[in-house]
């Protein structure tokens, strides 16, 4: 498939964002029972996440993304700055879309 075509098939544009289309009854159409279905091509801020910043700097962001996260609160506990270097990561590939924080 051309990027084109995906594009086409599972994105959307905002004004200033490109979004991918979630389906109904599923929080993506690209994750199967074993995982990312698309992983290699992943974008970051799927390959990111839990690791937003949003979510890293504010507990109570977290804890509402835990109510409907398949991801949070399972696997191996991770450190604090390994979160917060995700999530430098987040905001140096979308510079667009964050200010400056205290860690960065």
């Amino acid at each position: 498939m051309t990027a084109a075509a995906f594009e086409r098939q599972y994105v959307y544009r905002t004004r200033n964002r490109m979004r991918l289309r979630m389906p109904r009854n599923s929080l993506c159409q690209f994750l199967r029972d074993d995982g990312c279905s698309i992983h290699p091509a992943k974008p970051t801020q799927c390959r990111i996440f839990p690791f937003w910043p949003k979510l890293v700097e504010s507990r109570r962001e977290w804890k509402k993304a835990a109510r409907w996260s398949p991801r949070i609160g399972k696997g191996p506990l991770i450190q604090i700055e390994t979160a917060r270097q995700r999530a430098r990561e987040m905001r140096e590939a979308y510079p667009g879309m964050y200010s400056q924080t205290e860690f960065d």
